[in-house]
């Protein structure tokens, strides 16, 4: 007699409706902020709406939110598949997505109140701190556990950048998170000057590193040979993509600290790891981009390829521009630039969004029971709408930001300063209207996903649970 297991899909569709809903809230803070650098009495003198607030409130819901919920969806959708079990412990999956949402909403309503640790990427107060420190620890259980009870013996290379990204984040989170309180909402870092900006980029380059990099590649190593129907183009490759990464972006950090009080040998490290992550990203992305080997003929009927394989043309983009904006001479044009700004959304946007965008397309009709997404042509549309708002967005913050370092280090035969610095924003205007323009046409595309998701959805009967046949042997 045979032994039969059912995967625990409810969560994934969970996660992966809240990715939706999260993903359009997150950029519409991000547009109202983008149209208030442009229109600033758009805050209409409400602090709630200052920019100052909303900003950290978008950076925690598209981070976090948006692609938090997409790391717990397609984690936990591929390890079951991939390991051919269950979910570990049922119970301790669903505390992972209703205690993420409860971190959410806690931030939603925190960092509009002006209540903040003042860290980028870290900004929540100890209290939520610790319920994330809670939910992460219960889903590397979850996730880890279920490797553990595996019925093949191979563990697949996506499952590899995904427990490497939960065990990294885990201890970045922990260690940049570490205070004493004084009260429910306020509390005092133990690291102090220097330290305290050193372990904070440790935590906010690796957050960038692990959380929105090593996580989305397991994202990409099994959804691209998936959707491609071929297997991934050098297996071997990308063993020593995962190794390399993993090796080399923890010591990444100090390029954000350049000209700063930080000793300058540790400012020259991290620019020499920096230059070195050029060599295993761009052999990651080769190898996503190489599986479509002998069926690049799809990417003209199949838009959810166009989606997977242009977020790796962004991937690659914006890990050769890092590493080239971390060298000192080049970091002193860009640094407090909206190059800067370019160079995060080129990442953000183009990589993290469209590999996300693209997993969910691939796998909500297998989770709702569907044939395929109720709307191809509407998959399209919504790949050449955000691909536009992307290159408007980024073009114009990387005129914007070469435009305002040139006019900052600008010096007339006296050595004072050619322009003012409200010259300089005022030439930057035009920049800011086109990057709200980017930004809402990104915005219509999420909008277009969301109601072809409600289409496919609504009428799909719940899929019939899967049944997973023992070995042979059992």
């Amino acid at each position: 007699m045979q032994a039969t297991e059912t995967y625990n899909d409810k969560v994934v569709r969970q996660f992966t409706i809240a990715t939706v809903i999260w993903g359009i809230v997150g950029m519409a803070v991000g547009l109202l902020i983008a149209a208030q650098l442009a229109w600033p009495a758009l805050n209409f003198d409400v602090p709630w709406l200052t920019y100052s607030r909303l900003r950290p409130l978008h950076t925690n819901a598209v981070i976090f939110a948006f692609g938090g919920s997409g790391l717990f969806a397609t984690a936990y959708y591929v390890v079951q598949r991939t390991c051919h079990a269950r979910l570990f412990c049922d119970r301790l999956a669903a505390f992972t997505f209703w205690g993420w949402q409860v971190v959410i909403v806690a931030a939603a309503i925190t960092l509009p109140m002006g209540l903040t640790q003042g860290k980028e990427y870290a900004e929540l107060i100890w209290p939520i701190d610790i319920l994330i420190a809670l939910v992460w620890v219960a889903y590397a259980i979850v996730f880890f556990g279920t490797i553990v009870k595996r019925r093949v013996k191979h563990i697949y290379v996506a499952n590899w950048f995904f427990g490497g990204f939960i065990l990294a984040v885990a201890v970045l989170h922990i260690v940049n998170s570490i205070a004493i309180p004084v009260s429910w909402t306020e509390s005092y870092p133990v690291y102090s000057g220097a330290v305290d900006a050193m372990v904070q980029w440790w935590y906010g380059h690796n957050a960038v590193g692990f959380f929105l990099t090593a996580g989305f590649l397991g994202i990409m190593y099994y959804y691209v040979p998936k959707q491609a129907q071929r297997p991934i183009y050098s297996y071997r490759l990308s063993v020593v993509h995962f190794w390399a990464l993993i090796s080399v972006y923890m010591w990444a950090g100090p390029h954000h600290l350049h000209y700063t009080a930080l000793p300058d040998w540790a400012q020259s490290l991290g620019m020499v790891f920096s230059l070195v992550l050029l060599a295993p990203s761009w052999g990651g992305m080769i190898n996503g981009i190489m599986t479509l080997s002998g069926a690049w003929h799809k990417l003209r009927t199949d838009p959810i390829l166009k989606f997977l394989i242009v977020s790796l043309s962004f991937y690659g983009m914006s890990t050769f521009e890092g590493p080239m904006m971390s060298i000192k001479t080049v970091n002193a044009l860009s640094h407090y630039t909206d190059w800067t700004i370019g160079h995060v959304h080129a990442g953000a946007l183009g990589w993290v969004a469209f590999i996300t965008i693209g997993a969910i397309y691939s796998m909500l009709p297998k989770l709702f029971g569907a044939e395929r997404m109720h709307s191809i042509k509407a998959i399209d549309l919504h790949f050449w709408i955000a691909t536009i708002g992307i290159v408007l967005y980024i073009a114009a913050m990387w005129i914007a930001g070469v435009m305002q370092g040139l006019m900052w280090r600008a010096t007339n035969v006296d050595g004072t300063l050619t322009y003012t610095f409200i010259e300089s924003v005022r030439q930057t205007y035009p920049y800011y209207v086109t990057r709200f323009l980017g930004g809402a046409m990104f915005l219509v595309g999420m909008l277009i996903m969301a109601w072809n998701v409600w289409k496919t959805v609504t009428p799909a009967r719940e899929m019939p649970l899967v049944r997973i046949p023992a070995p042979a042997h059992a």
